[in-house]
């Protein structure tokens, strides 16, 4: 689809018309959430690590990175992160930027994810069908009901993953983002929808949008998924596409009033830059997208990281200069 088309592209929504009842139900079946902050030797010298386990989906423990400038004379503005598709928190040193930029940084792990060869996951999905680190396979697992599906579970853990940092005696409440790419990106994007209180939201080359156009349009994973799925379940997709709005991206977008950034790559044939604009024009907040011509799934990569950081610095005030 060309830019001038994309830019024009607001296709109907394919929203449930029982969706805000069902995350309202969803997240409501929680207690308040517990987080716990142990101290973590990563042998750095201007950087402190705490591991953080705190209660997501089901009150079920979810493992975090918390990454702070050693150097601070009060509670910080804090960004969450959210990781790609199959990956998970990993090491801390794979996450160094924001906390060098002067912010405090929490990094969610992926519940069941972690196989794909890169980060590593340590969060077990323990319900309905309990399994630990595992490969791809993510967005047909309990596709048959959205109460069972997997990502109901994985988006209750970012939003309870807010929470978690805001909870820090080293965070302020008050200036909390979040941000990822690609499926971090798509759960940024649900977490900017399902709440209220969120300063900022990055959302680079987003997964989880637009889901029967991305399955009709990319042969390339993840979204193959679904199309692998359906051939041989021939008679399925309308009862698998409905489970999926639930989880539709372009549908939290409308809920989010935080101001946005998005960046979308016109050669992405991961995350079509069809599905992106899906999502960023339906986007309720004030919001900005970043468009690479000649880039796919990359993106804008660490050369992006600069607009990022402007907007951060914008949203959330400089760290440590009482801006």
């Amino acid at each position: 689809m060309p830019l001038d088309r994309l830019r024009e592209y607001r296709p109907d929504p394919a929203e449930p018309a029982d969706f805000d009842q069902f995350w309202k139900d969803t997240l409501a079946g929680h207690d308040a959430v517990t987080a716990e902050f142990v101290p973590y030797d990563a042998k750095l010298s201007t950087v402190e690590v705490q591991d953080v386990t705190f209660t997501g989906w089901g009150g079920q423990p979810v493992k975090a990175w918390l990454l702070l400038p050693r150097q601070r004379t009060g509670p910080l503005p804090a960004v969450v992160q959210y990781i790609g598709y199959n990956g998970g928190r990993g090491v801390p040193y794979e996450w160094l930027t924001w906390s060098a930029a002067g912010y405090a940084h929490l990094v969610m792990d992926n519940r069941g994810q972690g196989g794909g060869g890169k980060t590593i996951a340590e969060t077990p999905d323990v319900a309905p069908d309990g399994h630990g680190s595992s490969s791809p396979g993510f967005l047909t697992r309990g596709v048959e009901d959205p109460a069972r599906h997997y990502y109901r579970r994985l988006i209750t853990d970012a939003v309870r993953a807010v929470d978690a940092a805001k909870a820090s005696p080293d965070v302020d409440p008050a200036r909390v983002a979040v941000l990822g790419g690609s499926q971090g990106g798509g759960l940024a994007l649900a977490a900017a929808g399902l709440r209220d209180d969120l300063a900022a939201m990055i959302a680079d080359v987003p997964f989880l949008c637009h889901y029967r156009r991305a399955s009709q349009i990319t042969d390339t994973g993840p979204y193959a998924e679904i199309a692998r799925f359906l051939k041989g379940h021939r008679f399925a997709a309308d009862g698998v596409l409905d489970t999926l709005s639930y989880f539709d991206g372009v549908n939290f977008a409308a809920r989010a009033t935080c101001p946005g950034w998005f960046s979308v790559g016109l050669m992405d044939n991961v995350c079509p830059p069809s599905t992106v604009f899906a999502a960023y024009h339906r986007y309720a907040g004030d919001k900005q997208i970043e468009i690479f011509t000649y880039n796919g799934h990359e993106g804008g990569a660490e050369y992006d990281l600069p607009r990022k950081l402007t907007a951060l610095h914008a949203t959330l005030g400089v760290p440590g200069t009482g801006e």
